[in-house]
């Protein structure tokens, strides 16, 4: 019993062994997963902020568009009115040759007066030299707003492809958040579901730890209840034994007196002592009888009996049951 004991104790360290590596296991995934979750909450918070820069960069590039949709209507609305100034202009311009062509008939048929001719010249000049600077003037402010126009559509369209750009950029790493969220997803999901299944067969080696458990401690309950069945019934057949023992002594020394009783002349019989026995069966416990030799001594004096002495009383233990033949 004691290797079967040792065997179910050694059991029982392995069970417990790997009870607590299950342990340590299951407490790696929870910490493995509190991980992932932070990761994912992380991950979830930049994909938030890119939402929100290109939201905000989709807002900057629509205002772009309204700002190049605006300068090209002004553009256009310039170019018209560019136009209409040159036609105002051409036409003052050819106004005034006509009156300047009618100034000059009219002078060639007044040959008598050169003051009035030499005064059409310098009119002449004058609306000239006003004409080419106010066309100086309006194409140069035409050039200059051309410019600012240019420059502002070029530095708007460089704008918007920035945020064309960086748009891309976001909705790019958007996708790859996106990929990496439902990747984590997944992991978690693994995770939770091996988790799971950790603590399941956890569960059930625990419990299938109780019962051999159990089922050893009763083992080793009967083995003790038998052992005590055992030692009791040693213990009995040791009290018969002695038992034994004390009665063949006892009928030993019975017949030994008989055999001395015998030797004794006739005469002396007045001072022969006659010993009688008596049983006195009493009942023990666990199924033995304890009974008692009583020895009576009688002395004859003179043909008469004297009075006995005090019995002997000798303890003799029989079993209940026949004893076992040897």
């Amino acid at each position: 019993y004691q290797a079967e004991l040792r065997e179910l104790r050694l059991r029982l360290d392995q069970l417990t062994a790997n009870s607590a590596r299950l342990e340590v296991e299951r407490d790696n995934l929870a910490q493995d997963l509190g991980t992932v979750r932070q990761k994912l909450q992380d991950e979830t918070n930049l994909r938030l902020e890119a939402e929100n820069n290109l939201a905000a960069y989709r807002q900057e590039a629509d205002e772009a568009t309204l700002a190049r949709l605006d300068l090209e209507r002004k553009t256009e609305s310039l170019e018209e009115e560019i136009r209409f100034l040159r036609k105002i202009h051409e036409e003052e311009v050819r106004e005034l040759q006509e009156q300047l062509a009618r100034q000059q008939v009219h002078v060639e048929l007044d040959m008598a007066k050169p003051d009035l001719t030499a005064a059409l010249k310098e009119i002449r000049t004058q609306y000239e030299a006003m004409a080419s600077s106010n066309m100086h003037e309006a194409e140069e402010w035409y050039r200059s707003k051309f410019a600012d126009l240019t420059d502002a559509a070029a530095r708007n369209a460089e704008l918007l492809r920035q945020a064309k750009h960086e748009a891309n950029d976001y909705r790019r790493q958007l996708q790859s958040l996106t990929c990496d969220l439902e990747s984590l997803r997944g992991t978690n999901e693994s995770l939770e579901r091996q988790m799971r299944e950790q603590e399941e067969r956890h569960a059930r080696e625990a419990a299938s730890y109780q019962e051999a458990l159990a089922r050893l401690e009763e083992e080793g309950q009967s083995l003790k209840d038998e052992m005590a069945r055992h030692l009791q019934e040693y213990q009995d057949l040791l009290n018969v034994k002695l038992a034994l023992d004390i009665e063949i002594a006892t009928y030993r020394k019975l017949l030994e007196g008989e055999e001395n009783r015998i030797t004794i002349p006739v005469q002396t019989f007045s001072n022969l002592q006659i010993r009688e026995t008596s049983l006195d069966t009493k009942s023990v416990s666990e199924g033995h009888l304890k009974r008692n030799i009583v020895v009576k001594t009688v002395e004859m004096r003179d043909g008469e009996a004297a009075p006995a002495s005090e019995p002997l009383g000798l303890p003799l233990l029989y079993p209940s049951k026949p004893l076992p033949h040897v």
